[in-house]
């Protein structure tokens, strides 16, 4: 009888102890998925606190490059525009006046013609900067075409180049944004890289579109510059942001610069 009740006492201390194993474990799972969706949660809040704090240094950014670029093109128009009217207004006023010979009003309207076909060429160039004629009819190859030559026709580079894009692959919309980013390494090579080659490629396949640059300059310190970012680089990483696409760089002093972007194809 004893023996009866000893074996029962310890059937009933092992299912007390099952059932505390059991009680432990589900304590400790729930434990561990609370931590687990805390950690997860804070990691998220994490990223998103980085995402804003990225987007808010993005519009910083836009609005430097926009305000500087309306203050360029108010000088411009200032400097190439109105202040030459203002010598077409003064002309036009002396003709307008009692008394002058025709010797005077034939050389008044020829300063006028003269003054009005400089003004009317400013504005050309003007509306050529805002946006690329070549760009609007015929395309981003042909816009690419045109700046390397303007580049190469200046005799301080011999520029190379390759387009093998297909148009429409990146929504028109876009193109104005990989035609930007290829002024702006130009750019950048005119006044810093003491380069004297530069290459620059359009490539394509069913992945994306990869815009490569490559010079033989100066190079230089690729940490540092990210520490200390202009204008210009913040622009070019600004929209290759804008088209979902990513930037490779790679350089060193002394060793010129090589970049690459990829743009993935209907991904805006």
């Amino acid at each position: 009888m004893e023996e009866l009740f000893s074996e029962e006492g310890q059937i009933i201390n092992i299912i007390l102890i099952a059932i505390g194993l059991l009680v432990f474990m589900a304590i400790a799972i729930v434990v561990f998925f609370y931590f687990s969706r805390k950690k997860i949660i804070k990691t998220e809040l994490e990223k998103a606190t980085l995402e804003i704090a990225h987007q808010k240094k993005v519009i910083r950014v836009n609005l430097i490059t926009q305000e500087a670029e309306r203050k360029r093109i108010a000088q411009d128009l200032h400097d190439a525009i109105s202040s030459k009217l203002n010598v077409v207004s003064l002309n036009a006023n002396i003709l307008a006046e009692s008394g002058i010979t025709s010797e005077e009003t034939n050389r008044i309207a020829l300063v006028i013609v003269d003054v009005t076909s400089t003004i009317l060429e400013n504005s050309r160039r003007i509306a050529h900067d805002l946006l690329p004629p070549t760009l609007a009819k015929f395309g981003l190859e042909a816009a690419l075409e045109e700046l390397c030559d303007e580049v190469h026709e200046t005799k301080k580079f011999v520029v190379s180049h390759l387009c093998s894009y297909i148009q429409g692959q990146i929504e028109k919309k876009y193109e104005l944004h990989v035609f930007r980013i290829a002024q702006e390494l130009f750019s950048n090579a005119i006044k810093y890289s003491e380069a004297t080659s530069l290459d620059l490629r359009l490539e394509s396949d069913k992945n994306g579109v990869y815009l490569r640059y490559a010079d033989d300059g100066v190079g230089f310190d690729l940490h540092k510059a990210k520490q200390a970012k202009g204008i210009g680089m913040s622009g070019i990483e600004n929209r290759v942001s804008i088209l979902n696409g990513t930037l490779a760089m790679e350089t060193t002093t002394g060793k010129g610069l090589s970049l690459t972007i990829a743009i993935p194809l209907n991904d805006y």
